[in-house]
């Protein structure tokens, strides 16, 4: 009797162990996700005055989650906080123009991509900037948990001046009240900042330092991230990828000709 009431409580700390940190349960084993998506980039990811979420990201997360077949909740993140949520289980998933990075990978697993974009560059309409190499000198907005900014001077060896900013919205204010000279992310991003403004700001096309914009999901959930990329698989090959980009970004004129499906990471 005695033997039993060890073995059972031995085998009930190994329970209490998995559910811990180091194994919380993975999202194909959830019945509600919660997923967080940006609310301050307009046709990506925006928070109407209502409090509903609009945007690409946010279709595609209301498409894996269907395939996934959860119901979900939808939370905002900022830039800085998209590793911050899922390593505080405070979110389930993260679509949030989160580009995949080796730094990045180190701390979360990453599904997809399940777009592939490009670095732009949007100016004041007075003001002509057409390559990457003529930020030099100028100062570019640089917001708080994007690499965009650091990546000009990094990787292309330009020799532009980072200004911080919390958020997009406000690099924007800074652009048309020339505190800075410039903004770079990606293209999506930035078309849909330019389209939402209509004051006539100038995209480069430059198209510079490909994005590969992932689904962040916890580190060890290796059977959560390999769903989500049988999810964009899907979302490839019934055309819904190409019919939600062309719903959001046809306006901006960036170019959707080929529509292919991205090249996945790997979870692992």
């Amino acid at each position: 009797m005695k033997r039993a009431l060890v073995a059972a409580l031995a085998l009930t700390a190994v329970v209490a162990a998995a559910c811990g940190t180091g194994g919380r349960e993975s999202i194909v084993d959830k019945d509600s996700l919660v997923i967080a998506v940006r609310s301050d980039i307009p046709s990506v990811g925006f928070r109407k005055p209502d409090g509903t979420f609009e945007g690409f990201d946010v279709d595609v997360a209301r498409y894996v989650a269907g395939r996934l077949g959860k119901s979900f909740k939808l939370i905002p993140v900022l830039a800085g906080d998209r590793e911050k949520v899922l390593l505080q289980g405070r979110a389930d998933l993260v679509l949030a123009t989160y580009t995949i990075s080796m730094d990045r990978k180190a701390k979360v697993l990453f599904a997809g991509p399940y777009h592939i974009s490009y670095q732009d560059i949007l100016t004041r309409p007075d003001d002509r900037v057409d390559d990457v190499r003529e930020l030099k000198g100028r100062r570019i907005c640089a917001v708080e948990g994007s690499n965009a900014a650091e990546r000009v001077v990094e990787e292309r060896s330009v020799a532009a001046k980072l200004v911080p900013f919390k958020d997009y919205a406000s690099c924007l204010s800074a652009l048309k009240n020339r505190q800075v000279d410039a903004v770079t992310t990606n293209d999506v991003i930035l078309a849909g900042l330019a389209d939402q403004d209509g004051s006539g700001l100038r995209l480069a096309n430059a198209q510079f330092n490909e994005q590969r914009t992932g689904v962040g999901l916890r580190k060890d959930d290796v059977p959560g991230c390999e769903a989500v990329n049988r999810a964009i698989t899907d979302m490839y090959q019934d055309g819904t990828a190409g019919k939600l980009l062309h719903k959001w970004f046809d306006k901006a004129g960036l170019n959707l000709t080929n529509i292919a499906v991205p090249q996945f990471e790997g979870c692992s």
